[in-house]
């Protein structure tokens, strides 16, 4: 029944959203021609129709998971009668088929916010072309599960259940962090649907990129934060102490985050100055094109990851709608060349805009590093037929001076006006943030840290911590002048944009200090034994084993400085094998973390899951020992980050015309119409 209820669910969602874009498509032409609207059922209506069989068919595979129906196969392979109901319920995105169920409910969302959100504007073409591109976009992963990538499978002998992979239920995050990464990455396909409807209509002079631009804010702060949470994820279970190891399907969701940047920040140009339309319409595009290309990556079984999914049919379909999303809006671009021509130009290189330009030159250019590098092994071995691996190596050696490069726009583009700066008033500006990172400097080179690069970074950091700071203050004096409490100006594109800026600075500033500063070592202790490590004095006290219907831990316990206790473990988890996983232990604080895993135990080490060492004394048990300084801040910082967006979705009063304070006037010159980065 449960399989029934489910395929009914996808197939209601597949033909309404296919039969929806039909018909407004159809009706769309005959207007054009100039002919009367037919009186057939209006494609919008078939929306909430779409939404109701996703839910459905979302519904349908939760009560599978959640009664454990081992009818179907999907609910087999990746559910356990002893799983935690957190992680029967996260089952559903814990594999292929799953997945794609949750990406197509969250896009069938979105197009009825958008039909909601232009319920008023139903009539206008734009909304029309927009409508029936996502439905299209709908229509398509939804039939991926009609066809090859079916979750709803049932087979006639039920099996006992294979369980949740070990990684996939180790962790609570996991129930947090694919959803917010997917909506993040699906959202995009709202702005990309108003480009493709504007170059449809050849209406690309109005202003509907700088009304999407809300959308973009939302898809880039769940995608901001799913980012964040992911590679907390890493860090808290994959056991080797790192949170980003360049990994081909990590790589795939930081693509669209940085064009989405780009795009986010660039919209601000054409809003105030009419200017990079072609430029926008392409990262539009782009955005949505590296989504479905991160699909084809994370689900075509290409790359071995420990992101992603098993081997699958779905490789060659979803390139193919890669290109046609590609292809298609080329040819869009070239059919209305004429039309997309700005009239104005920048005035000057050292200008708000020239920044916003440069600004997004570098994110579009990390963009394509982090892209060659993650398909170069793949055409190599199209080409070669071998293996060739591309490294943290090549992705650090880029990504240091890239994103020096973005601090330093960030320290000064808030600083910046429009149309031209002038380089006495900008530096007037930069006096204050520039003495705080001189000052952090000095300390912290008072302290004992080294290192060019790294205080290169933190200084950059606190300028562009100061800069945003300054920003801020300056809306709240503003704000207070006009009689409110000065919160107003923490909102809206403006305040929230600043306090992502913040945001950026503290995750920036931990990323530096934790990769810079890290030490890493592997100490070997007998029962009893205390030694000292990177500043910590470690004492095996012994061993322990927890034993539960979903898992047995087996944990080394040991006493940190003498007082605090932690234990680092292997658990195996039923099903699945009883493949072992490693559980670290963590302290982390706000200035740093010492992070200990359980690597090995010596000869006659009984049945604990871990590697056995030969070399290593019976009863003897090897730790790792990694002690990582402000990696908390990358935590808080992402966190802020999407506190900021929030904060930028809130619309605000528009400011009153002939403001004559000072401090309104130095407000609204130097004001930052965006939510992120430069």
């Amino acid at each position: 029944m449960r399989a029934t209820l489910g395929s009914l669910g996808v197939w209601i969602a597949f033909l309404s959203a296919l039969v929806g874009a039909a018909l407004i498509v159809r009706d769309l032409l005959r207007r054009r021609r100039g002919a009367p609207a037919a009186q057939v059922l209006d494609g919008r209506l078939l929306v909430p129709v779409v939404v109701l069989g996703g839910v459905l068919a979302t519904a349908a595979m939760q009560w599978a998971l959640i009664t454990h129906d081992f009818s179907i196969v999907y609910v087999a392979e990746n559910n356990a009668r002893a799983t935690p109901l957190i992680y029967s319920i996260t089952g559903m995105w814990s594999a292929l088929e799953g997945s794609i169920l949750l990406w197509a409910l969250l896009l069938s969302l979105y197009v009825v916010a958008v039909i909601w959100r232009y319920r008023r504007r139903a009539d206008d073409e734009v909304v029309g072309w927009a409508t029936a591109v996502m439905l299209v976009v709908t229509a398509f992963f939804f039939g991926l599960m009609v066809g090859p990538a079916n979750p709803f499978v049932t087979t006639a002998v039920p099996g006992t259940g294979q369980g949740p992979s070990a990684l996939l239920q180790n962790n609570p995050l996991v129930a947090i962090h694919p959803p917010l990464l997917y909506a993040g990455m699906v959202g995009f396909a709202v702005p990309y649907a108003f480009a493709v409807a504007m170059l449809i209509t050849g209406r690309v002079g109005e202003s509907w990129h700088v009304d999407t631009r809300r959308w973009a804010i939302v898809a880039w702060t769940s995608l901001s934060v799913g980012i964040v949470l992911g590679a907390w994820w890493s860090y808290q279970v994959l056991g080797w102490g790192g949170f980003w190891g360049w990994d081909p399907v990590e790589n795939a969701a930081l693509m669209p985050w940085l064009v989405g940047t780009a795009y986010v920040h660039s919209i601000v140009v054409e809003e105030r100055r009419g200017l990079l339309r072609v430029w926008n319409l392409t990262l539009a595009v782009a955005c949505f094109a590296l989504t479905v290309l991160a699909t084809f990556f994370t689900r075509s079984g290409v790359v071995q990851s420990v992101h992603a999914f098993s081997a699958s049919a779905l490789g060659p379909v979803l390139l193919g709608f890669f290109a046609l999303v590609v292809v298609s809006a080329l040819g869009l671009m070239a059919w209305r060349g004429d039309e997309l021509r700005s009239t104005v130009g920048i005035d000057a290189a050292f200008s708000r805009e020239g920044a916003f330009v440069l600004n997004n030159l570098l994110f579009v250019g990390f963009a394509l590093v982090v892209l060659l590098g993650t398909v170069f092994p793949l055409l190599y071995d199209a080409i070669h037929g071998g293996q060739v691996t591309v490294g943290p190596p090549y992705f650090n050696s880029l990504a240091v001076p890239l994103g020096i490069g973005l601090l330093t726009l960030m320290a000064l583009a808030p600083l910046l006006s429009w149309r031209k700066a002038s380089g006495r008033v900008v530096v007037r500006r930069l006096e204050i943030p520039a003495w705080a990172g001189t000052i952090v400097v000095v300390v912290l080179v008072l302290i004992g840290v080294r290192g060019v690069l790294p205080l290169a970074g933190f200084f950059l950091g606190t300028v562009a911590a100061a800069s945003a700071v300054r920003s801020l203050v300056l809306e709240v004096r503003a704000d207070r002048r006009r009689g409110s409490s000065g919160l107003r100006a923490l909102t809206g594109r403006s305040g929230g944009g600043m306090i992502v800026h913040l945001g950026v600075v503290i995750l920036a500033v931990g990323i530096v200090a934790s990769t810079s500063y890290v030490s890493r070592s592997e100490v070997t202790l007998k029962p009893g034994q205390t030694v000292e490590v990177h500043g910590h004095t470690i004492t095996f006290v012994g061993m322990r084993t927890i034993t539960s219907p979903a898992k047995q831990s087996n944990q080394v316990v040991l006493r940190i400085d003498g007082d605090g206790t932690f234990a680092p473990g292997i658990s195996q988890f039923a099903g699945r094998g009883n493949e072992p996983v490693g559980t670290p232990s963590i302290d982390s604080g706000f200035f740093g973390d010492l992070y200990l895993t359980f690597d090995a135990i010596g000869r006659k080490g009984g049945t604990s899951g871990a590697q056995i060492a030969g070399d290593v004394p019976p009863g003897s048990v090897v730790i790792g020992v990694v002690v990582e300084p402000l990696l908390a801040w990358l935590w808080v910082g992402g966190l802020t980050m999407g506190l900021g967006g929030l904060l930028a979705f809130i619309p605000t009063r528009r400011r009153r015309s002939g403001s004559t304070s000072k401090q309104e006037a130095e407000a609204e010159a130097e004001r930052v119409d965006t939510p992120v980065g430069a």
